[in-house]
């Protein structure tokens, strides 16, 4: 048993050594590239920049209140993400959905707790 434990250490010593030693070689194509990409990435459109402000203004103020429904918190995610992609068409989708379950949360704290 013990002889096949010292090449083992061993071995599990050397493998360990070979990943220690290594330096990071950083290569500048990727990042002259980064810009590139960013330029040619669409923007938004001022349709959609709207929405998106609204629709984090109804989120906001649900919130405060406490009526705030886990569908427009997820919508308005969903619609950040596509703002950051440059999609309009989703961004005004799921900013427009987050504002409507927002502002759905805020009536129903209006309506009565049981009948």
């Amino acid at each position: 048993m013990r002889n096949v434990l010292i090449p083992i250490a061993a071995l599990c010593f050397l493998l360990l050594g070979g990943c220690q030693g290594g330096t990071a070689v950083k290569s500048e194509a990727p990042a002259a590239a980064k810009p590139a990409a960013e330029a040619a990435k669409p923007s938004l459109s001022d349709e959609a920049k709207n929405a998106l402000a609204k629709a984090e203004a109804d989120i906001k103020e649900a919130k405060e209140q406490k009526a705030l429904w886990t569908t427009a918190e997820a919508a308005l995610k969903k619609a950040q993400e596509a703002a950051a992609k440059g999609d309009s068409a989703a961004t005004l989708k799921f900013a427009k959905t987050a504002s409507d379950h927002a502002r759905l949360g805020l009536a129903q704290r209006n309506y009565p707790l049981a009948k």
